[in-house]
């Protein structure tokens, strides 16, 4: 569980240095993933001592919970931003170019998330069946009225969102694979990606 870092009343500089863990803890799970990662790296990355740390969090799952946590609510503030009374195939792209732009702006978030998920989502299956499921749930149905109105083509809304965040996630997550490909057009690879990307998914959608 987390200790310092749980309470409301922190001081500034007990807040600076929770903050200073969390942001090396990222960096450390992002590279190593969860199981090859240790409090030793985290405190070294941090700049703490291991007992120092440890007044702060209690143990590497504590604060890998808690990052997992906070980024959910991250993850799922481009889907919610879908209004169901804009225009269908801009909402839908829009959507498209928010998760690339996540995937630009937080690659070790990405990182951190796919590497949970791949372990079968221990620390975080809650809030996988709770929160993430319910809003897809709840877009998903959106989705499915405006093929149905014939206002988009016919489409599976869950596959739909499946395939945005595979083409979208693919950029973070495989980066060092997309950049080597790529070679010097690596350096715009995300703007051209959200030309191609947004050209695709509107040719898919229109009725």
């Amino acid at each position: 569980m987390a200790r310092a870092a749980a309470s409301k009343a922190q001081t500034r500089i007990q807040k600076e240095k929770t903050e200073a863990i969390l942001e090396a803890a990222l960096e450390v799970f992002a590279t190593y993933g969860f199981r090859g990662s240790t409090i030793d790296q985290i405190a070294a990355q941090a700049g703490l001592s291991k007992p120092n740390l440890l007044y702060y969090f209690d143990s590497k799952e504590a604060i890998h919970t808690l990052l997992l946590q906070d980024l959910l609510e991250t993850w799922l503030n481009p889907l919610k931003k879908m209004n169901r009374n804009g225009e269908p195939i801009k909402e839908i792209t829009g959507y498209v170019v928010r998760k690339l732009e996540m995937a630009r702006d937080f690659p070790r978030e990405s990182r951190l998330f796919a590497n949970e998920i791949l372990q079968g989502a221990p620390r975080i299956l809650d809030e996988i069946s709770g929160p993430l499921k319910d809003l897809v749930d709840r877009k998903a149905k959106v989705i499915a009225g405006w093929s149905k109105a014939g206002r988009i083509a016919p489409v599976d809304p869950y596959h739909l969102i499946f395939s945005i965040w595979a083409t979208t996630q693919h950029y973070a997550d495989f980066d060092i694979q997309v950049s080597v490909v790529l070679g010097k057009r690596a350096e715009k690879r995300f703007e051209d990606a959200e030309k191609y990307l947004t050209e695709m998914f509107t040719k898919l959608l229109h009725p």
